[in-house]
């Protein structure tokens, strides 16, 4: 069975805007190549470093956090790596990256002249309420294994 390397951000910026924080593309893209290797044993952080084309230290305080949130197990030494803690039909992308991102959330207001709440709510609030909501639910609904099946099509 051959499996693809995911090389992609797995959330794409669009228009220069990025969805996910470094760590938090980093972080999915590693459980998606952990998961994708689901069954094989501990996965060594730079391996997946190499594989991901991602810097091996930044990786792995990624891998180091979501070791610490329970997401994934860890050994050390030369034999040692990471797996999984669940599998990933269990895992949401919502689980992955509550570390690194509080997705739903708007950061600031989008007309950046004062911070705007639905009390006090901008020209822009509602609809980017909506886009918040949506963004919210798609990472909680969805899971790992799904994204990974849809892939493959």
């Amino acid at each position: 069975m051959t499996t693809a390397i995911v090389k992609e951000p797995a959330v794409p910026a669009a228009h220069g805007w990025r969805v996910l924080s470094h760590s938090a593309d980093y972080a999915l893209r590693a459980v998606l190549y952990l998961a994708q290797r689901e069954g094989m044993g501990l996965i060594p952080a730079n391996e997946m470093a190499e594989a991901l084309g991602v810097p091996q230290r930044y990786l792995g305080k990624v891998l180091n956090t979501l070791a610490h949130a329970g997401t994934l197990a860890s050994t050390r030494g030369p034999r040692g790596g990471f797996r999984l803690t669940k599998p990933a039909h269990e895992l949401t992308l919502a689980e992955v990256i509550a570390p690194f991102d509080a997705i739903g959330e708007p950061l600031q207001c989008l007309l950046h002249h004062r911070m705007c709440s639905t009390v006090e709510p901008c020209a822009a609030h509602d609809g980017w309420q909506r886009i918040a909501n949506d963004m919210r639910d798609f990472f909680q609904q969805m899971t790992v294994g799904t994204l990974l099946r849809s892939g493959k099509q």
